[in-house]
Formats: structure tokens, sequence, C-alpha cells
């Protein structure tokens, strides 16, 4: 796993950070309606069917916190939950890009909102780009990655459903993936690999999602 090495504190922060239940916001669709009590948040982005709904409710040991859909492109805000007491950190789940059921008039709206949210947004402290480990970087993914270079908006790439392939098949994606987005301006070093369905990565994740708290 191409990740930094964690002290047992940083797990331990992690864990610390999910014990308290999260819970739904409210969803977003104009700038204007963000949150504006200061406090910090991490985004997940990545394609549609990505695996993201999946994934926070695993990241959150929650079924239904996320809504699961077999339908790409159902998100169509910036979903916003809380982590840790008293919700001190918030999650913000955005819009799946690539593919959308929706008019071309929706889908260049969830870009602007999309865009104008990451220009500037001082309370977001991290993207977390979620890649499907099956077909690594696409060009939407890249096209997204370049957003974020374009914004300073600081990135880290997860790879998603690492239960789906072999042992050397994932290595082989982890490793171009990593080595692509090192050479990224304002992605994080660092690929964390995980999988909803079996677990793997998520005390990871946690650990890295805690260090903003």
């Amino acid at each position: 796993m191409v990740t930094a090495e964690l002290t047992t504190a940083d797990l331990q922060r992690g864990e610390a950070l999910f014990t308290a239940p999260s819970a739904f916001v409210k969803g977003v669709a104009r700038v204007a309606d963000l949150p504006q009590d200061g406090r910090a948040e991490v985004a997940f982005a990545g394609r549609s069917n990505v695996g993201k709904s999946s994934l926070i409710n695993a990241l959150t040991q929650q079924k239904s916190l996320a809504r699961v859909s077999v339908t790409p492109g159902r998100t169509r805000e910036l979903n916003y939950f809380t982590l840790g007491k008293d919700g001190q950190l918030l999650l913000v789940d955005m819009p799946g890009y690539g593919y959308a059921s929706a008019s071309k008039a929706e889908v260049k709206s969830w870009a602007r909102l999309i865009r104008d949210y990451l220009k500037g947004r001082r309370e977001l402290k991290r993207v977390f780009l979620l890649i499907d480990a099956r077909h690594g970087l696409k060009e939407s993914d890249r096209e997204f990655a370049t957003h974020m270079d374009e914004a300073a908006v600081s990135y880290q790439g997860v790879l998603t459903k690492a239960d789906k392939l072999k042992a050397a098949e994932l290595a082989a994606v982890e490793s171009r993936v990593a080595a692509e987005l090192a050479r990224r301006p304002a992605a994080y070093p660092d690929v964390i690999v995980t999988s909803a369905q079996s677990g793997a990565g998520m005390p990871e994740l946690r650990a890295a999602i805690a260090s903003f708290v």
C-alpha cells in the first residue's frame, strides 16, 4: 500500500473521530448556501458509480447514511454530513462526474457548482479523489484533478473496490496511480487502497481524515 507509515496514535485518533454517529446536515445546490460556521471540511469526489456512497457508509459504519443508488449520477448536490463529537468536522459528498442521468443543463449546473466550491473555500482541507481500482485513472479523473491543481486544493487518491482485483493486479494499479498523482502539484503523495465490502483501508482513511480535526 502506497501510504505513509501511520502510528498507533494516528489510527486511534481516526477511530475516535468515527465513534460518534454521523448525521446528514443538508444538501447544497448553490454556493451561497454553503455552511458559514467555519468548521473544517473534507470532501469525497469521483466518477459516477465509483462507490462514494458505499464508502461513506462503510467509513462511518452506518449502513444507510449516504444513499446508495444503482443509477450513476444520482447525487445532485453537495451533501454535508457531520463527523465526530458535536459534529466537529464536516464531510462533503460531491456530485459524481463523468456520467449523469440528467439533462445537459443540469450537468452544466453541477459542474459550475463544483468549480465554484473548489475556488477559495477556506474550510475545505482536502478532497479525497475516489478512483475505481478496476479502471485506474480515467480522463475525467485527470480533468477533475487538473481543476484542483489550478485551484490549489489539496487532494489525495483513494482506490475503491479493491476487493474486485487480485493482489498483483491491485498493486500494479496502485503503483500507476501513485506515480501519476505524484507529478501533480496539488496532489498528496500517498494513495489509500480501500474496499467498502471488506473494510480494507478504512482505518487508514479514518486516520487521514482525523488529521484535520
